[in-house]
């Protein structure tokens, strides 16, 4: 059929489309060549199934080429599919896809950071980067005839009988001045492999085919092993190692979503606000920010979710309350809860190595996700003292120990299953850990700043379940309940020591406490003890402040006066003499300078002291050896 040669307006109700289209309606100009390419595949596809259903032409297996012309400073996208008649070019290019102008501008008018995807205009994306757009189509429609169409980026457009002789379109962008830089190679390159890469059609620049084409997640699991994965890892993340594990994606009801994501090794990194995972549609790259689609503790993960059911030309706010995306949000949460629970069950000891860098995803998952804690509820671990070697659900990884809360209680005595030990500092806790180690106790260790969130929010699922650090407070299983006797004024040993060491500090902000310890010279001489709640308080501050928690003012100084240096210290303090005029004995005067020493030691095992003091401290030590040589004179 031949083509009638006309001009005429574009139907539209405005002159404003162009430039909404170049301004407003895409955050950046280079997703035209998605949108075009785009269009030539779904036009490859559409001939096949014609082809099938005898309505067209059978053409050559489908292929995107790309053109560049330096010198008309063009560049051409063609496709061999299905092509376009002129009643077609109306309906599909001057209609503007069926939208009135008040449709159009009502919904793109909007600025650039309220449109997240950038589907469905399509052919109009052109207008960001070029002056004149031309299309030559012919349909591989029977009867058919070539089609020429133009326009200068007004509503003007021509319509006229084109020079095509096979099936399919070309269009011919005539480039902006300012936009020359996608007549590079290079650039095109790089295009076509950011956006292009996974489409199924060969995307060719000057013959040359640039794009994987192959998109594993499209095919069912079955089909791949560990090295597919692996090498998809690597290619979409290149010098980050091979991930820990893969879960893989596939449903078509009650949406259609395919996928594969990767839970990375740990790298002491991680975006928890924008995300890694990159989000596609039909193979089509379309944004690596999907905040809206999947669950804030998720977004670290990284890989692919490809659906054609998100909608992507609405607003971000608009999205995130999308019945259907936070659907697909929770599947994508439930199918990782089901991998890590098929992981623990088939390789715990694998489950337990990989713990580490699985933590950080569940607990802040379980916090932030009633469902998501649910499922996970018995998978969230903790590196524990008890030994493997009894105790069979005890799970070991990396000269580790792993255990679950319920197991950790169910060892317990029932006196103390609902109490769990912990530890935030092997360090600067090394010395309550060693007493409550030598008698037997299990002690777990939650020594990331995220544990301190997490321990109170388990507290707040289990009311009668208390976590206790084990500087907190010695209970009387640590103690030597061995009566003391009174001296001739009626003073005990302990309370002796304990008026020593209160005169030493002249702080009443310092609870003193003397207790005998189990354990003799192996229990600690003094150690700081801060009750849990009021040390809880002290550490919410400090991360309010952005700054690091330090030695509360109000603290506790414990001191074991089974210790030999306590015991040394007491005969010191019973040696001394009172001296007329109410001055101070040397060995008084020493017993209060070492009792204060003690206290100091103490802080310094819990990192108390603060920078300016440990100068200060170290005079203070030289002194008292020097003197304590001199009194052994």
């Amino acid at each position: 059929m031949a083509v009638q040669e006309e001009n005429g307006q574009i139907q539209i109700h405005t002159e404003n489309i162009f430039p909404i289209i170049k301004k407003a309606v895409y955050s950046g100009h280079e997703v035209f060549l998605r949108e075009l390419v785009s269009n030539g595949v779904d036009a490859i596809s559409k001939r096949r199934m014609a082809s099938m259903a005898g309505d067209c032409l059978e053409g050559e297996d489908g292929k995107i080429q790309v053109r560049i012309d330096r010198e008309k400073k063009t560049l051409t996208i063609s496709d061999n599919g299905i092509g376009m008649t002129a009643d077609e070019v109306k309906r599909y290019i001057n209609q503007v896809a069926f939208s009135s102008a008040e449709d159009f501008l009502e919904k793109y008018k909007q600025n650039s950071e309220a449109i997240i995807g950038h589907f469905g205009l399509g052919f109009y994306s052109s207008f960001m980067v070029a002056e004149r757009v031309e299309i030559s189509t012919f349909s591989a429609r029977p009867d058919s005839s070539a089609v020429h169409w133009s326009c200068d980026g007004s509503p003007n457009y021509s319509l006229s009988e084109g020079q095509r002789t096979e099936a399919g379109t070309d269009i011919i962008l005539h480039l902006l001045e300012d936009e020359l830089e996608y007549l590079e190679p290079t650039r095109i390159k790089t295009l076509i492999n950011t956006y292009c890469d996974f489409m199924a059609v060969p995307v060719q620049l000057e013959g040359e085919t640039i794009n994987k084409m192959n998109a594993p997640w499209r095919r069912s699991a079955r089909e791949l092993d560990d090295q597919d994965y692996i090498d998809l890892y690597r290619y979409l993340y290149p010098f980050q190692g091979d991930p820990l594990l893969w879960v893989h994606l596939n449903t078509d009801y009650p949406y259609s979503l395919q996928g594969i994501l990767f839970f990375p090794k740990q790298t002491g990194r991680a975006d928890w606000e924008k995300g890694e995972i990159k989000l596609y549609c039909n193979q089509v790259f379309v944004s690596d920010s999907i905040k809206e689609v999947v669950p804030r503790y998720l977004l670290p993960l990284r890989g692919v979710l490809d659906s054609p059911d998100i909608p992507l030309n609405v607003s971000r706010s608009a999205l995130q309350t999308d019945r259907r995306v936070r659907s697909i949000g929770q599947f994508v949460s439930k199918k990782v809860a089901d991998k890590l629970r098929v992981l623990k069950d088939e390789s715990p000891d694998q489950y337990a190595e990989a713990w580490d860098s699985l933590a950080p995803f569940v607990k802040i998952g379980a916090m932030e996700d009633e469902k998501f804690a649910e499922q996970v509820s018995d998978l969230i671990l903790f590196q524990t003292t008890a030994s493997t070697d009894d105790n069979p659900d005890v799970l070991s990884a990396n000269a580790k120990s792993y255990t679950t809360i319920t197991n950790y209680k169910n060892r317990q005595a029932s006196e103390n299953q609902n109490r769990v030990l912990y530890c935030t500092d092997e360090i600067a806790q090394a010395a309550a850990l060693s007493l409550w180690k030598s008698q037997g106790a299990e002690v777990i260790f939650a020594e990331t700043v995220l544990d301190s969130q997490f321990i109170p929010w388990l507290e707040s699922q289990e009311n009668e379940l208390t976590f206790q650090r084990v500087d907190s407070e010695l209970d009387r299983s640590l103690q030597d309940d061995q009566p003391e006797l009174s001296d001739r004024e009626g003073e005990t040993k302990g309370e002796s020591l304990r008026t020593l060491v209160k005169e030493s500090l002249s702080n009443d902000k310092v609870t003193v406490q003397v207790q005998a310890l189990k354990g003799g010279a192996d229990a600690p001489a003094a150690l700081i003890l801060l009750p849990e709640q009021m040390r809880r308080m002290n550490d919410i501050g400090a991360l309010m402040e952005q700054r690091l928690p330090g030695l509360p003012d109000h603290h506790v100084l414990l001191v074991n006066q089974q210790h030999p240096l306590v015991e040394e210290l007491l005969k010191l303090e019973s040696g001394s003499v009172v001296i007329a005029d109410g001055a101070t004995s040397p060995s008084h005067q020493l017993a209060v300078d070492l009792a204060h020493h003690l206290y100091d030691l103490a802080r310094l095992a819990v990192g108390g002291l603060e920078p300016e003091e440990i100068g200060e401290f170290q005079s203070k030590a030289t002194s008292l050896m020097s003197r304590l040589l001199q009194q052994r004179g």
